[in-house]
């Protein structure tokens, strides 16, 4: 990818990144859960002031089949129903192999359905912290934490850049649909890096770039805040995760998240260019 090519400063991406998914927090608060995202992960900008969608509300099957093709099996959305937004663009804890005791940190943690679902795996053990640089999330994701009863369950409030979190502090990394968002991604990976224990895994479902996007669509905020501007070509993903210092680098495309990709953007060539990716890596 043309790293040369000019891009909106990284200031101005966190802070449309940060309006807009309190934007859409806040909206699923005066709409029974949906709201927003109900088009899906990173849902169009057009999206964000859009009513519910049809079945949405109603039930929610169009919701639990989005929950569905993402990789989360019926039962794990009805579990942390409260904190699925539909945001997300994979299943992480489908690699994340979570273990009794362990503490597990969200990157970018939204309202807390993937935390709210590895607390549930933990069965009590362990801790679980979600970190979120939107306030309306972090508020939104302890209140479905309180209602959920979870006591090993925290939210803090920060930025995946710089995280709130001290030195070899957790087990497992896991993330969905958020790294891409960042302007400073090798800035991410160190992070991560460093709070991971020793022989500690990182699990996360990204987007990835298959091919070099063109400039217009990544320099355009609402497809950057749509998961699709700001992706990584995979080469450029497997470097940064290897100069944070990560070993046992795994990246997985997900080919047929395609056509759920095609509908994030006002631009239907979307598709072409990302892909979902399950990524694994560990430090030594």
């Amino acid at each position: 990818m043309n790293t040369t090519l000019p891009l909106p400063e990284a200031e101005i991406i966190r802070d449309y990144v940060r309006t807009r998914y309190g934007t859409i927090a806040e909206q699923a608060d005066a709409s029974c859960g949906c709201g927003a995202a109900a088009t899906g992960c990173c849902a169009p900008e057009s999206a964000a002031a859009a009513k519910p969608a049809p079945g949405c509300c109603d039930g929610g099957s169009r919701y639990a089949t989005y929950g569905e093709r993402l990789g989360y099996t019926p039962e794990e959305l009805a579990t942390a129903a409260a904190g699925d937004l539909g945001l997300g663009c994979g299943n992480p804890l489908a690699i994340a192999s979570i273990r009794p005791g362990e503490v597990v940190l969200d990157l970018g943690s939204g309202a807390g359905f993937d935390c709210l679902l590895a607390a549930k795996q933990l069965a009590g053990t362990g801790r679980v912290i979600g970190v979120d640089m939107a306030a309306p999330m972090v508020m939104k994701a302890r209140a479905n934490a309180a209602a959920s009863g979870n006591r090993n369950l925290e939210f803090r409030l920060g930025e995946i850049e710089a995280l709130p979190v001290a030195d070899a502090t957790a087990d497992l990394i896991i993330s969905n649909c958020v790294i891409n968002l960042s302007p400073e991604k090798p800035r991410v990976f160190r992070e991560a890096f460093r709070v991971l224990k020793p022989g500690g895994r990182l699990a996360i479902a990204d987007i990835v770039a298959t091919q070099p996007l063109p400039a217009a669509m990544r320099e355009k905020l609402s497809a950057i805040g749509a998961c699709v501007g700001g992706a990584a070509l995979v080469d450029e993903v497997r470097a940064m995760l290897v100069g944070a210092g990560f070993a046992r680098v795994d990246i997985t495309r997900r080919e047929n998240s395609r056509a759920l990709i095609r509908e994030w953007t006002d631009d239907p060539r979307s598709g072409d260019f990302v892909v979902s990716a399950l990524i694994t890596a560990f430090k030594p």
